[in-house]
């Protein structure tokens, strides 16, 4: 009789600890994005992944696949949408789908990275954030900010109307092309891979681009300026698809959002040092940093910026520009 009751104990906790097993394997959500191990999407979506797994006991993990090993953006999102993904790390190409997202990265639409924060998570940013749910069935769930663009020349560039002329190299983006039209330079749409050989062989004098890629790319070998224009500011989404969200407790969406929080927080952190450490590369470099009128380029770029909105978010544009003023 003790000999069975021992057993009967014995089993229970078995099955107790096979239980147990199965609920620390619960769910685990599939991150694809296209940044590399060393960039500070990945770094955040490794922590978010770790503050998730922590909160839940375990029961939540997150397989992260950087270098777009998972796809394409835009197929990522498809696959989102069709329940293969389960999240993601994406921009301004959801305004394929949701046209406030477009807010995402206007030009000279934030003065500075407090006022993008204020936008992003205030009132527009519920905005945004609720057209991309209902239109793309995606839901951001933490963002990420971007090193501002700047502009890189030979020269210093304080005002718009000193580029005079000055040929430089764009993106293949009409909206970029117009702007710095209007701002008086000769924009020259480019494929990245073609600018740096195009600089030293005098094709183009100037060229636009965060710090990072300023660095990665050695443009400080062929340009001797950093122009702070800080023409572009602008956030990405970490995002969830909207079947997956919507298959967690109550509790656990509220675990997700907090991961989230601590994974935006510690991005923040990164992005920081990021940007004071390339400044000082750069600047060991040789390369010299130049303040310029912000205002001063910001109302030359506005008629042109609002000239290639869309016109669900050209009121709010104009806005952002007033707000400005």
């Amino acid at each position: 009789m003790v000999f069975k009751l021992k057993s009967l104990v014995i089993a229970g906790l078995f099955t107790q600890l096979v239980a147990g097993a199965a609920v620390a394997q619960e769910m685990t959500l599939k991150l694809g994005h296209l940044a590399n191990e060393q960039n500070a999407w990945h770094l955040a979506s490794v922590k978010f992944g770790e503050e998730l797994s922590a909160l839940t006991d375990g029961r939540i993990a997150v397989e992260i696949f950087p270098n777009e090993s998972l796809g394409k953006e835009i197929d990522l999102i498809n696959g989102m949408q069709l329940g293969t993904v389960d999240m993601t790390i994406t921009g301004e190409s959801l305004q394929n789908w949701a046209p406030m997202a477009a807010l995402l990265a206007v030009p000279y639409a934030y003065a500075s990275t407090e006022h993008m924060d204020e936008v992003a998570s205030g009132e527009i940013g519920e905005q945004i954030k609720a057209q991309i749910v209902e239109k793309a069935q995606i839901r951001p769930i933490a963002y990420f900010a971007r090193g501002p663009r700047n502009l890189t020349s030979n020269r210093a560039i304080g005002n718009p109307d000193e580029l005079d002329g000055l040929k430089m190299r764009v993106p293949n983006v009409p909206l970029f092309v117009d702007v710095w039209k209007a701002l008086g330079a000769s924009p020259t749409p480019m494929a990245f891979s073609e600018v740096f050989t195009s600089l030293q062989n005098g094709t183009i004098g100037a060229q636009e681009n965060p710090l990072a890629l300023i660095r990665s790319a050695n443009f400080n070998e062929v340009q001797s300026h950093v122009n702070l224009t800080q023409h572009v500011r602008s956030w990405i989404y970490l995002t969830i698809a909207e079947s997956t969200w919507q298959k967690l407790s109550e509790e656990d969406q509220g675990h997700v959002m907090e991961a989230a929080a601590r994974a935006q927080a510690f991005e923040r952190g990164l992005l920081e040092k990021s940007l004071a450490d390339d400044r000082a590369y750069l600047e060991e470099k040789g390369m010299t940093f130049a303040e310029v009128d912000g205002a001063a380029y910001a109302a030359k770029a506005k008629d042109a910026v609002l000239a290639n909105v869309n016109d669900e978010i050209k009121s709010i544009v104009e806005g952002l520009f007033d707000s400005q003023n």
